[in-house]
């Protein structure tokens, strides 16, 4: 099949170029080049937000019913792209591309005016509460429980792994309102205000040094019925409508082919095995990426999701864990340095050792080992497709 753009489509390019020259600064490509996380910190993320949304281009991939522009999948493609040429932050995707269409999709219209509004904004910061200890993978079996008192529920439970806590003012959640019925039947999806008495946040440092992880305690926190979204036990539904946003709902390829060019743009030419890593790395995301192409045009042509799409987030994993590999082996000792200042784009930083680019270089090898773990693991998205591709 053709992968050629048309001429729609290559004049959208160039616009998408212009404006990320004209508005992405050298300040916020910095800290984006620094950050070893996933996500942008918020005064990176803010800002960009900010541009993003004064051009209408924020909820790029939201519909036009949500107040998204309607864009075909290939210009969401295109924009990613772009922004991953560009060196453009990362957004936190919590509210943008995880609770943002579960409430344009199944909130009431209360919720709807509520909170789309200051998601846009900024002036909501959203984390996710799901995974609880004991209920990650196996995550009908969460234990947090939410008894209906009047027009309340009392939340009593613990989250964990969840990105961002500390900044965030809001946390949707996955909580069991009936104990009695199936695990799955038995929950529902609350929409919690940080601020609650009862709600605290403890952090959790990676291997790196990072802040990015926390567990939430909900210890006897009120929540009104009105911040339930859906019905009452349909928590598990939204829940599979969600995850499927968080694996699939943007494109791994081009962040991937961006950061493998600027890795060899700052180590200088590779030799020997170091090379032939690099090639294979990039033969292997510059295939990723084409084939996240191919499946947005498929899918522009009224075709169903391919099979080939279940793929994506298992390679995209390794791929990222292998281009970090490479980053430390390629930098040497200077690869190694772990200051414990953050951020990296910090004015309190120390210098670097070698090349700017290689002081994050070991955060990053230690964070991206979780590739394989969160957004399900490596061994669920096997299952995922051993069922649904391969039908066993």
């Amino acid at each position: 099949m053709s992968v050629a753009f048309g001429p729609d489509e290559l004049r959208f390019r160039d616009e998408v170029r212009a404006f990320l020259d004209a508005h992405l600064s050298a300040e916020l490509r910095r800290g984006a080049a620094l950050t070893p996380g996933v996500f942008a910190e918020p005064d990176i993320a803010r800002p960009w937000q900010a541009i993003l949304e004064a051009r209408g281009w924020l909820v790029y991939h939201w519909p036009v019913s949500a107040g998204g522009p309607g864009w075909s999948r290939v210009k969401r493609w295109i924009f990613e792209k772009e922004c991953a040429e560009a060196g453009a932050p990362v957004l936190p995707g919590m509210g943008l591309k995880l609770v943002g269409p579960v409430l344009y999709s199944f909130g009431d219209e209360a919720q709807k005016a509520e909170h789309l509004p200051r998601l846009r904004s900024g002036e909501d910061f959203w984390a996710q509460g799901f995974s609880e200890p004991g209920s990650g993978s196996d995550l009908a079996s969460l234990r947090t429980k939410a008894v209906r008192d009047g027009d309340d529920y009392v939340v009593t439970g613990q989250k964990i792994w969840t990105t961002q806590a500390q900044h965030a003012n809001r946390l949707f959640a996955l909580v069991r309102t009936d104990p009695d019925a199936k695990p799955q039947a038995g929950i529902s999806f609350l929409l919690i205000d940080m601020a609650s008495p009862g709600v605290a946040v403890r952090p959790i440092l990676s291997a790196s040094g990072d802040h990015e992880l926390n567990e939430v305690f909900l210890d006897g926190v009120r929540v009104p019925v009105a911040n339930r979204v859906g019905e009452e036990g349909q928590g598990w539904t939204i829940a599979k409508f969600l995850l499927e946003n968080e694996r699939g709902g943007s494109s791994f390829g081009p962040g991937l082919v961006a950061d493998l060019r600027r890795l060899i743009e700052a180590t200088g030419p590779l030799q020997g095995e170091l090379a032939t890593r690099a090639v294979r790395l990039s033969l292997e995301a510059s295939a990723l990426e084409m084939t996240e192409l191919r499946t947005a045009i498929e899918l522009d042509a009224g075709g169903p999701p391919a099979r080939r799409s279940l793929i994506t987030k298992l390679v995209a994993s390794e791929i990222r864990q292998g281009i970090d590999e490479l980053a430390v082996d390629a930098f040497g000792p200077a690869g190694l340095q772990l200051p414990v200042e953050r951020p990296f784009y910090g004015s309190d930083m120390p210098p670097p050792i070698g090349p700017q680019a290689a002081q994050p270089a070991a955060a990053r090898y230690l964070n991206s080992r979780a590739w394989t773990i969160f957004g399900g693991t490596s061994e669920i998205q096997l299952t995922l497709i051993a069922k649904a591709a391969v039908g066993l």
